[in-house]
């Protein structure tokens, strides 16, 4: 479990990390979303240490990371996949590993074969691809056992293959019991990986719930339905948990808090025609979008002129 309390960073003028207060809880995968510059490799690095909180806490199962013993094998952590001695083979790196924190040279091996680095184990890590330094940066990770397992970008560099494994093995860590915290940029991976979302922006905690209350809250799952006869079917679906919206003399309505069967079905009851029953769902991304949208710090221009055109 990693609990922050209070967490302030900052840098001269600048504040990082500006009083966050979440849990990450084991047995879940947790997503870690926010835009560029919203603080996220800072947490990170203020939750093994490597930065000092300004104030604020963090632990790692009850102690600061420091505190720990055998710190590697509390947390593994993958902040940045070419942190490596380029001149080490794949082996040597995590073999170092090992011998520094009195982990069994066995457990290297079984890394790199959980990992997929069996063939490239023995070659230089300064030649590898980024993908395959991101399942080195992970096999040093897990190489301690974790409880804990904290990853910065895992799927950066890594093909179809490489995405659905690393997919996979987070959430069979999260099945095991473990606390797995994963920030990413790409939505469509979180939505299929994380069940609950820490996001942040400028600094600032701005979310922390599950995937599905975070769309939910942002639209969630709607209906559109164009009719021939919308008052009357307003008038027939309207209950307390039910949301429709349309304009006023339009054929078009959408209806929140019932299904595209529930409506079909009143509709036929009460003779009313239908013209389209469409059901309508907010992704993750439409809903980090529109959370983030004030809190993004660095923002890019169009331009009708193409690049690399005089005016």
């Amino acid at each position: 479990m990693i609990e922050i309390h209070r967490l302030v960073k900052r840098y001269g003028e600048k504040t990082a990390v500006d009083g966050l207060d979440f849990t990450v809880k084991p047995g879940v995968v947790t997503g870690f979303l926010g835009p560029n510059g919203a603080g996220k490799s800072t947490t990170m690095r203020m939750i093994v240490g490597l930065d000092a909180p300004t104030s604020g806490s963090v632990t790692v199962n009850g102690r600061r990371y420091k505190e720990h013993r055998a710190p590697l094998q509390e947390v593994g952590t993958l902040l940045e996949a070419k942190s490596i001695h380029p001149g080490r083979s794949a082996f040597n790196h995590l073999n170092a590993l090992a011998l520094t924190h009195g982990i069994p040279r066995r457990r290297v091996q079984e890394v790199i074969e959980m990992t997929g680095l069996t063939q490239v184990a023995g070659k230089r890590a300064g030649a590898f691809s980024l993908g395959m330094g991101q399942r080195l940066g992970i096999a040093a990770a897990l190489l301690g056992d974790p409880q804990t397992v904290m990853l910065d970008e895992p799927v950066n560099g890594l093909d179809p293959e490489g995405v659905l494994w690393i997919r996979r093995l987070l959430t069979g860590l999260a099945e095991e019991g473990r606390t797995v915290f994963v920030s990413s940029h790409l939505m469509s991976e979180m939505a299929l990986t994380a069940t609950n979302l820490v996001v942040v922006g400028r600094g600032r905690l701005l979310a922390d719930t599950t995937v599905e209350r975070f769309i939910q809250e942002a639209g969630g799952h709607s209906v559109k339905v164009l009719t021939g006869d919308p008052a009357r079917l307003r008038e027939l679906l309207l209950g307390p948990d039910v949301e429709i919206t349309g304009a006023t003399g339009s054929e078009e309505l959408h209806v929140t808090g019932l299904d595209a069967r529930q409506i079909g079905a009143t509709a036929f009851e009460h003779s009313i025609p239908l013209y389209e029953l469409t059901p309508q769902t907010v992704s993750l991304e439409d809903a980090f979008m529109a959370m983030t949208g004030d809190a993004v710090e660095y923002h890019g221009t169009t331009s009708s002129t193409p690049v690399g055109s005089t005016v």
